[in-house]
């Protein structure tokens, strides 16, 4: 198991730490609802340090990636952030994952922790093609995400750069309490505003610490894994190896917005076709019309009693109150308002097809 720069300073706060992504990582501190409001109302810390980073550079960079990802690389300009994915050779999803502009032949990749070793051997086996400089900085590199309506004030104290010139999916390099090169960028996955900053494992403690001291009086505490699945849950954003994976395409996914045409990229044919034929199965988000928590491969039936689909992400909501989640559902099923039932412990509670966000 890895652990992380910070690993030690989480052990210290009392951290439950558990296995993830071959990562020794702090699930919770105070409590799940107690991060999970602080990021909501005031402001969370999170050590995100487990997740890939790649710098793809050369002439050659840009087409690179413009084959193996699913949306333009062409609409970056420098500064800029991008959502995207890696579409595989049988309709599914490698993964996702950002792509950030540095310069005309500089950018910066970020992908989920446990695949970035797939990740990397995807895009190292088109770049034989395209012979760009690939580098894998995961091991050298550590990710703080600032998250929640406070927290831009918060890093502010710590930076000369005007973080509110800054727009969303955009981001610039700077120096963060002292330490230069710091790529602070306004992205996240909590859906509460807030920053993620990237810089070598080097100064992690001395930046985390400092962000800490420097949210005290606004109500920064630290949180786990669990308050940021929660999250990003209510906010109806994907999870890799939950709600995509090698077999659910990016346009069953509701993923189609990343996915564009107007280029070419890896088996652009099939989704195409795909598009053109319909799909029959969808990802959507559904609200429990009784008190029940769904789970992760829950059933989805219909009214009965044939199996339609499947949970793919579920929990209590803290901000609602109720039991929600994402599922993949065939057609016609998973249009809005649509009744399905979740079988829970062989009883099918009534949910129903809401829109995203659930808020």
């Amino acid at each position: 198991m890895k652990k992380t720069a910070l690993y030690d300073k989480h052990v210290s706060l009392g951290a439950k730490i558990v296995p993830f992504a071959r990562f020794e990582m702090p699930v919770q501190y105070s409590g799940i609802t107690d991060e999970h409001f602080a990021v909501r109302e005031k402001a969370g810390i999170f050590d995100v340090s487990h997740m890939g980073q790649f710098f793809i550079k050369g002439a050659a960079a840009k087409d690179l990636l413009q084959f193996v990802t699913s949306n333009n690389v062409d609409a970056l300009e420098n500064g800029k952030a991008q959502y995207s994915c890696l579409p595989n050779e049988t309709g599914g999803i490698v993964d996702d994952l950002i792509v950030y502009k540095m310069d005309d032949e500089k950018y910066f990749v970020v992908v989920n922790a446990s695949n970035i070793d797939k990740d990397w051997n995807h895009i190292a086996k088109y770049n034989e093609k395209f012979g760009a400089e690939m580098t894998n900085a995961s091991d050298e590199m550590s990710l703080i995400a600032i998250q929640g309506p406070k927290a831009t004030e918060i890093l502010q104290k710590l930076t000369e750069t005007d973080l509110s010139a800054i727009p969303y999916y955009h981001f610039t390099v700077g120096s963060v309490a002292g330490f230069s090169d710091v790529i602070i960028s306004n992205t996240g996955y909590t859906g509460s505003g807030g920053f993620e900053i990237y810089f070598n494992n080097s100064s992690a403690v001395n930046i985390w610490d400092a962000l800490t001291e420097a949210g005290r009086e606004s109500g920064l505490i630290p949180c786990g894994l669990a308050a940021r699945d929660t999250l990003r849950l209510e906010k109806g954003f994907c999870l890799y190896g939950n709600d995509i994976d090698d077999t659910t395409s990016p346009l069953e996914a509701g993923l189609g917005w990343i996915t564009k045409f107007d280029k070419d990229f890896v088996n652009k044919a099939f989704l195409e076709n795909q598009k053109a034929e319909g799909i029959t199965k969808k990802l959507v988000g559904f609200e429990m019309q009784e008190k029940a928590i769904p789970r992760h491969d829950y059933e989805v039936v219909d009214a009965e009693g044939n199996v339609i689909g499947k949970v793919t992400s579920g929990t209590m909501s803290p901000m609602k109150k109720i039991g929600l989640g994402l599922a993949y559902v065939d057609q016609p099923n998973f249009k809005l308002d649509s009744e399905i039932f979740i079988r829970i412990r062989n009883k099918d509670i009534p949910a129903k097809v809401v829109k995203l966000p659930f808020v």
